[in-house]
């Protein structure tokens, strides 16, 4: 005998049907202000960044690129007289601005070169286990955050004519004391001196933190083949390196294109001329002396979109090695 089981589904009581409603809508609810605030959050997190990148990145740019095709003057910043590309014409006639442009050159091989070289040996060193080796870090990293123009006073004092630190040195064995700041190659050495000692340890820093993101089993599998410490250093912390030493070497040029404080400094009576003869004014320099001195601001936005252009050159060249480098060791 069968027995009917079929289940009865109680009914809701008075009023608890329209509290379930309610409780439905309200998670409802709650569920779409959490998918907003999933979407949107990271905008509004970002946004800061966006509001400053436009008011000091972006206005300043354009704003360049506009007073670059018009004649004003610093002092009367609203009027301005169309010149079209006149003000960039200008500059490939203009003395002073390629002589700027081979100053920024020179000091940009001279500080850059060995600078990353002493760098990299100095990060090769402490990738070994030393004594103190927290110490020695700090300690490489303390030129950096000096301030540039405390250092640069400093190596005035050193590079002093009659009584710099330098030239007692190289009297000492025979050499006749050097004009560091009115000679031609002597300030731009002694400038990039000064680039050399502030920026070796930041570089160095981070080709430890790439070096130290080696493999291990990749020295082990050479000190096993009889590699000595110097041919481990060639075959295997070189090549592991590339694009780290691409990186600080765009980055350092990019520096090397905007340096300003350290040749302006290092002769304060010069000013922005870079010496009696412009003989280490950078671009940095001639587009503050332009803009800043001589009150052509028209001529100085040239000359900082000439500097943007180089940039962009220099990241162009930046992305073909990158890209050169991918293509090589994927073949």
């Amino acid at each position: 005998m069968a027995s009917d089981t079929t289940a009865v589904v109680p009914s809701p009581a008075p009023g608890q049907e329209g509290t379930a409603t309610a409780r439905g809508r309200a998670d409802e609810r709650r569920s779409r202000r959490y998918r907003r605030d999933m979407r949107w959050s990271p905008y509004a997190f970002v946004a800061p960044f966006f509001v400053f990148f436009a008011a000091f990145g972006l206005f300043p740019l354009l704003y360049t690129g506009w007073a670059s095709l018009h004649q004003v003057e610093l002092t009367a910043p609203n009027d301005m007289t169309w010149v079209g590309l006149r003000n960039f014409s200008r500059l490939l006639s203009d003395d002073f601005f390629w002589n700027a442009l081979r100053n920024t050159f020179t000091i940009g091989v001279l500080s850059t070169v060995p600078q990353l070289l002493v760098a990299l040996g100095i990060a090769h060193l402490l990738n070994y286990k030393l004594r103190g080796s927290m110490f020695f870090r700090v300690a490489v990293l303390t030129p950096y955050a000096t301030s540039v123009a405390a250092a640069t006073l400093v190596f005035v004092l050193l590079f002093g004519r009659d009584y710099g630190m330098i030239n007692w040195a190289l009297g000492l064995v025979g050499f006749d004391p050097f004009d560091w700041q009115n000679g031609t190659w002597t300030s731009q050495l002694a400038v990039s001196t000064i680039v050399i000692w502030r920026w070796t340890g930041y570089n160095a820093l981070i080709y430890l933190a790439a070096m130290q993101a080696v493999p291990a089993d990749l020295y082990e599998s050479a000190a096993l083949d009889g590699a000595s410490r110097w041919q481990q250093f060639r075959h295997v912390t070189i090549p592991a390196l590339r694009p780290t030493i691409l990186f600080t070497t765009v980055v350092s040029t990019i520096g090397a294109t905007q340096l300003f404080g350290e040749p302006l400094l290092f002769n304060g009576a010069a000013g922005a001329t870079g010496g009696s003869d412009h003989q280490f004014q950078t671009l940095g320099l001639y587009l503050y002396e332009q803009g800043w001195v001589n009150l052509h601001l028209g001529r100085a936005s040239a000359i900082a979109w000439a500097m943007f252009l180089i940039l962009l050159l220099i990241g162009a060249v930046n992305w073909f090695v990158s890209r050169m480098l991918r293509k090589g060791e994927t073949s």
